[in-house]
């Protein structure tokens, strides 16, 4: 499912708009899931719901938070989310590159460019599924890039995945066995205890029993153990994963 989000301060713009990409969108496979009418109110719910949007449409010339601000702030917390700016002026073309807009689109947007636009993105995407890792809990369903998430950890019935780095680190619970996470991951995640499973890009040092995620020394890092029975096994992995380099 491709899901999209449109913003514009305008209703009568994001109707407009709506009718165009129903046009265009693939029944059953791509749904328009969420409007917003500022940037300040888009940028506030993508940062509580990662992953939920894939697609978003974003006009440019908006009071407040303008569309280009909007992608910024929304850049600082999501490097994944596709952006679309929509303008009634080519001036801001070229300002897109910034943000890493993946492309544009000149008010009244007709069927036939919307209809590139999607096929851009489904490119974009669908190459791009094998490489995230999906779940629902009461607030929704999240799709998160296997790079972004630092670790997993089991709590009882539940399975918290911890994204970000740093001070910055945030955790989305979900109903689940972290043996069937690990399974899901294909050797992807290192699972260094029982309780624990690290991406081994996110490790900053391997200590004597445990790792650190973040910033060692810093105040702002993470230390999780490792455990006498996986030690061998798992520091092994994690060190020829450090070496190599970005695998994800």
């Amino acid at each position: 499912m491709l899901r999209i989000g449109l913003c514009d301060d305008q209703p009568d713009a994001r109707d407009a708009l709506r009718i165009q990409l129903e046009r265009v969108m693939r029944e059953d496979e791509e749904e328009i899931v969420y409007e917003f009418s500022t940037g300040a109110g888009a940028v506030r719910w993508l940062r509580k719901h990662p992953g939920e949007i894939d697609l978003l449409f974003l006009d440019v010339e908006m009071p407040g938070v303008s569309g280009m601000e909007a992608a910024g702030q929304i850049r600082e917390f999501d490097k994944e989310i596709c952006i679309v700016f929509v303008t009634g002026y080519t001036d801001y073309v070229f300002d897109g590159y910034q943000v890493n807009a993946l492309d544009y689109v000149i008010k009244p947007a007709l069927a036939e460019r919307l209809a590139q636009v999607l096929r851009r993105v489904r490119v974009q995407i669908y190459e791009k599924r094998d490489r995230t890792y999906c779940f629902k809990n009461s607030d929704g369903t999240y799709r998160f890039a296997l790079s972004g998430i630092s670790y997993f950890y089991s709590d009882k019935r539940k399975v918290a995945l911890v994204s970000g780095a740093g001070g910055e680190f945030m955790e989305h619970s979900f109903y689940g066995k972290l043996d069937q996470v690990e399974e899901q991951l294909f050797g992807a995640f290192v699972r260094i205890h029982q309780r624990y499973l690290v991406n081994p890009q996110r490790v900053e040092m391997i200590g004597k029993d445990y790792v650190c995620m973040g910033t060692e020394g810093a105040g702002d890092e993470r230390r999780l153990p490792i455990s006498r029975a996986m030690k061998e096994s798992a520091v092994a992995k994690l060190a020829q994963a450090m070496m190599e380099g970005d695998w994800l």
